[in-house]
């Protein structure tokens, strides 16, 4: 019976130490395709907030290192006052709830090359980040707030 003790104890043992490492559920949390539902800039004393559930639709797209992002009106505009159309994408980082994205590639093209960090929160199936979006050299120093829901 000693001998079946030993040799169990020692196959559990072996076991656990072969196990991979748990994922980081932080990060694996973040993973998925996420729906803007709203948008929120603040610059100066200027707020402005972007309801995308209307004529918008905008989805980012989180995969294990890469994040894209992309949206567009929903009437098909032809001129400036009702077309939109925005798109991006890279690397990203995040330890804890501290999100940076590195803008590779975006249709805005004065944005790529642009670190901007964030704060991120994810309470059930909604993911809200909040930063500060700052370029100097277009003049861009402003406060995003925006508000996502996981897709199925």
């Amino acid at each position: 019976m000693k001998k079946f003790l030993t040799i169990a104890a020692i196959t559990i043992l072996t076991a656990c130490n072969n196990q991979q490492q748990p994922l980081n559920t932080a990060t694996n949390s973040i993973q998925g395709t996420w729906k803007l539902i709203s948008g929120t800039t603040i610059e100066k004393n200027d707020t402005a907030v972007t309801d995308y559930t209307k004529d918008k639709s905008f989805i980012k797209v989180i995969d294990a290192s890469h994040f894209a992002f992309m949206g567009h009106d929903l009437n098909k505009g032809k001129d400036s006052a009702t077309a939109f159309f925005s798109s991006g994408g890279g690397k990203y980082e995040l330890n804890d709830s501290n999100y940076t994205e590195h803008l590779e590639y975006c249709n805005a093209r004065e944005w790529e090359g642009n670190d901007f960090h964030f704060t991120i929160a994810i309470h059930n199936d909604t993911l809200t980040q909040q930063g500060i979006e700052k370029i100097d050299s277009i003049g861009v120093n402003r406060i995003n707030i925006e508000k996502y829901v996981r897709l199925k």
